[in-house]
Formats: structure tokens, sequence, C-alpha cells
């Protein structure tokens, strides 16, 4: 198995401390967002035999199995993130498969650049994603029912937003979430910024249910994602809770620590909280206007002590292992790729030793044992 040495990206919203903390680092100061670990071109892990991109690319059949490589391809199909919120992240959401496929075709075809920031579709992949908290995690996830939306909405007594109460009393649900969202992100820009002031100091002067709004509008002043994100479930993940986001489905991490896997892409299409580009036609087709519950994950228990994170794709499988002192040593091998994550405790697996925020890259079919006292993440396939 490969030690993994993994970048850290200093995106401005990210935590300047639960990295390192985590890590037992000094803080730099600077922002420290996510740690990558995986074979994502944009920032592969880096083992003794090189980057995990080149590792795979000499021998996929090897690195990957032959089941994982008929399935997905010579390449390792999913990412895995420590991701550490201090800041509201963009609203958002990510394409289906079909629709990946489609935008990207699309926007090669009018010659739009990969690196131009207008860019919609970076890849034809899709973006389904599950997030589980290390820490308390607060984010916001699917629409609400449009009648508690406006419920909401009405109860911070700011005139300009009662057209949007009417436009969620007066439609079927698809309708009523699709105007809305439709006319907050059409809206003028200097009554829209107007609007959000009024909404910010309602939310502060009210707290309660109003309290996460607040701190939105205080990181994106003026900025329509405000109104957009209380169309939205707020919901607060405790420690070893999880999220899973489909596609279409909008949403945004607010404040947090947490463990993160994705499909291997950088496809995303923002609804606000963003200086970055908004396409709002494009933005439209992707989003599903259909009220749900934030879903909240918890692990499901299995053999061997193996705790899962149960999704419906196949890219991914999340695990976890809440490994007591003095207990048996467990067998970890899988015909899969693996990556493994320490974070808590001490983790031994073979001559490796994993500390918090340490991890391993074990190649299909290795053999991987595992001892200690702490909490291992277990990242694999579904081949």
């Amino acid at each position: 198995m490969d030690r993994l040495d993994n970048t850290i990206r200093p995106y401005a919203w990210g935590s300047t401390t639960a990295i390192p903390h985590l890590l037992g680092t000094e803080p730099t100061g600077e922002p420290q967002a996510e740690m990558w670990m995986g074979a994502h071109p944009g920032a592969p892990s880096r083992t003794d035999r090189g980057t995990l991109v080149e590792v795979i690319d000499a021998d996929p059949q090897r690195e990957l199995g032959p089941d994982t490589v008929a399935k997905f391809g010579p390449r390792l199909p999913f990412l895995l993130k420590l991701l550490a919120a201090g800041a509201p992240l963009s609203l958002q959401v990510h394409p289906d498969l079909t629709q990946a496929k489609e935008g990207y075709a699309d926007e090669e075809r009018r010659g739009v650049p990969v690196t131009a920031p207008h860019r919609n579709y970076k890849d034809a992949n899709h973006k389904p994603e599950l997030v589980c908290a290390l820490t308390e995690f607060d984010g916001l996830c699917g629409f609400r029912d449009p009648l508690r939306a406006a419920e909401l909405l009405d109860g911070l007594g700011v005139d300009s937003l009662k057209p949007y109460v009417d436009l969620l009393h007066a439609h079927p649900e698809e309708a009523a979430l699709r105007e809305v969202l439709t006319a907050i992100l059409t809206a003028d820009p200097e009554e829209m910024a107007r609007t959000v002031t009024e909404t910010a100091a309602a939310c502060d002067r009210l707290g309660g249910p109003y309290a996460p709004y607040a701190d939105v509008a205080h990181h994106y002043p003026g900025d329509p994602g405000v109104i957009a994100a209380m169309l939205l479930n707020h919901v607060r993940l405790q420690p070893g809770e999880a999220l899973f986001l489909g596609a279409g489905v909008p949403h945004a991490y607010l404040d947090g620590l947490g463990v993160e896997i994705m499909a291997n892409s950088d496809n995303v299409l923002r609804c606000g909280l963003t200086p970055k580009h908004v396409d709002v036609p494009e933005l439209l087709r992707i989003v599903r206007f259909e009220a749900r519950d934030p879903g909240v994950l918890r692990p499901e228990a299995g053999p061997d002590g193996e705790e899962v994170y149960e999704t419906p794709i196949d890219e991914f499988r999340l695990s976890r292992y809440v490994l007591p002192e003095g207990g048996a040593t467990h067998d970890l091998t899988l015909a899969t790729p693996q990556i493994l994550l320490c974070t808590a405790g001490s983790v031994r697996s073979g001559e490796q030793e994993l500390t918090p925020g340490r991890s391993v890259f074990v190649p299909a079919g290795e053999q991987a044992h595992v001892s200690g006292t702490g909490t291992l993440f277990r990242a694999t396939v579904v081949a």
C-alpha cells in the first residue's frame, strides 16, 4: 500500500484551524479548505512511486482491479476529501450523467475553453457526493415545502419579499419553486441588494431559525443567493451523520469539518453565494424543483465492525471503522481499490501507522489488515 501525501486547497471559505488541528500542525493563518485524496489531475495525491495518477496510469488493471476498470475505465472513479468550511460555500447543484455528457459536448462544439470562467462543464461526468460530519456540521440541502418557505419569508416582515410569498402560495410545488427561484435570480441587482440588506437585518433581529441566514448574508452582502438559501432546508449534522447530494439537488455547506467523497468530476452550476459565474438558464434546466427531506444518513452496521453509509450510486462507497482499545485486527482486503483515512486515534495497517488526517492507497487485491484504537474511514467503489 502507498502512504499518501495530499494537497490542501486554500479556498477563501476554508477554516484556518480545523484541518491543522486534525493533523496536529500549526495553523498558517491562511484558509485550509480541502485536503484532496485521490487521482484527480487538479491535485493528485503523491506516493513514493510518483503521483497516484502516474501510478494508476502505469498499470490500471493491477492498481484498480479488472472489475473496476471494466465498469469505470482506467481511472480512480472517486475523490476523497477532508472539507473544512469556515464560511458558507456557494449555493450549487450538480448535473446527472446525461446532462453532463450533453453539456460538455455542447461547450466543446462551441469552443468554450475548459478554463473559461463562464464554462459550466469541465468534464462529461456527474458529481454525486456524500459528506460525513467529523464535528457539528451545518448545511442547506434540498427545497423546503413551498408553504413552509413562504411562512419563513413572510415572518421576516420585509415588504419586498411579499411577491415571493404570494408565488409560493399560488402554484403547485414544482411551479412555485421554479417561479420563485427564477424571480430571485433574475431580479434587478440594485433592488435585490436592498432586499437582501433588509432581510439580513430582520434575520439578525429575529434570530432562532433565521440565524443561519443572517450569517450567510454577513459573508455575502447583497447576494441573491441569500434569499434563495431560505427556500432550502437547514440541517445540522452531528459527528458521524452524513448527507448524500444527488443530481439536481440545491445545496450549500455552511460550517464544520467533514469527510467528503464524490464522483471524480468538477461539474458545478452555481445559484448564488459566489462571485463566480451563474448561468441562470442552464441552472434552471438542471435543478430538480421538488421539496424533499434532507435525508440525514447514519451508518448501517455491517460485518466485522464496518459501518456503511448507503448511497444509490457505484462510483464510491464510504464506510467507517471505530476501533476500540484492545480490539481485534480487521481484514480490509478487497478486489477493488481503497483509500483508508484515519480521523482519530492511531491505526496501524501493515508497516503504516495512520494518525489523524493521514491516509493510504490500497491497490485492488492488496492485503490490508488494520488494528489499533481510533476511527478509520474506508473509500472504495461498487464494481
